[in-house]
């Protein structure tokens, strides 16, 4: 199996993904396949893409189809991150017809979400091209599906943020409130990663120009987030921050305002519309 980089992306994660999927969808039996199919029924089905964008899903589905039955055989015709449009053939399957069918919904599901991401992603990268920033996605994902997500995310040619709450440490504006600070919550951080002996990277979230220099006066930390501010304050802040850290501009980023932000300096961009406001890519299984 051939995936991107990423360490969330393992073998065991795929597969626990996947039956935990069936399991939801299937229960004892896909009693509508069971019930109108013979057993010893062989048929071929095609995935056919009805939209256009950006492909992705192609190194998950084969693993979805031999979860379900192992007599399955997939064909790819095309590769994760190809831009297709309406009438491309993504891959051939053929097997037990039954197996087919039960498979159909789970693959479906997956890969014409995944494609919706990756195609936005895309998109987005498209507009800030020739500046130095980096899109970033968010934690703001469908519970257990966060998997496919990030991993549709780095097809369109994004950058994952933390996976979760327990690889990264990123100090929010409440947790900094209720710590009484920034510098507050930077040396309380500090403390709980010496008593538990953990070594994570530490983001500060930041609302003005005077929290970004109290976060440069306590030091300490990995990256500065610039939330909500408008490009002339994130300019401001990046020349502030002169390159003692990672900068990341957070909050409100839309496609129409996302090229001006990143003409500011920021090294990163992060915007949550990568997973939680897409539209699915149209794609169908048929039989042929």
């Amino acid at each position: 199996m051939q995936t991107p980089p990423a360490p969330y992306l393992t073998p065991e994660a795929i597969t626990t993904f996947i039956r935990t999927a069936l399991a939801e969808d299937v229960g004892d039996g896909d009693h509508s396949a069971l019930a109108s199919i013979p057993a010893d029924a062989r048929n071929r089905a095609h995935l056919l893409v009805k939209g256009e964008g950006l492909l992705a899903g192609m190194a998950l589905a084969p693993l979805i189809f031999k979860e379900v039955d192992p007599a399955l055989q997939l064909t790819p015709l095309l590769a994760d991150g190809a831009l297709v449009k309406h009438g491309d053939i993504a891959f051939t399957v053929e097997g037990p017809a039954r197996s087919i069918l039960t498979a159909e919904r789970l693959v479906l599901n997956c890969m014409q979400r995944m494609s919706g991401i990756a195609t936005y992603t895309a998109h987005l990268n498209n507009l800030i091209a020739g500046t130095s920033a980096k899109l970033l996605d968010t934690r703001k994902t469908t519970p257990n599906f966060r998997l496919c997500e990030k991993w549709a995310v780095l097809i369109g040619g994004g950058v994952n943020h933390r996976y979760g709450l327990f690889d990264m440490i990123i100090l929010k504006d409440n947790h900094v409130d209720y710590a009484g600070g920034i510098a507050q919550a930077i040396a309380a951080t500090h403390a709980y990663l010496a008593q538990t002996g953990r070594q994570l990277p530490i983001e500060i979230e930041t609302r003005s120009l005077e929290e970004v220099q109290q976060a440069l006066d306590a030091g300490g930390i990995t990256r500065i987030m610039l939330d909500n501010m408008k490009p002339d304050q994130l300019r401001e802040a990046v020349a502030l921050v002169a390159g003692r850290y990672p900068t990341e501009a957070s909050g409100g980023i839309t496609e129409q305002t996302i090229g001006e932000v990143a003409q500011t300096g920021v090294d990163y961009i992060s915007v949550g519309a990568l997973t939680h406001s897409v539209k699915s890519l149209d794609l169908s299984l048929k039989a042929y």
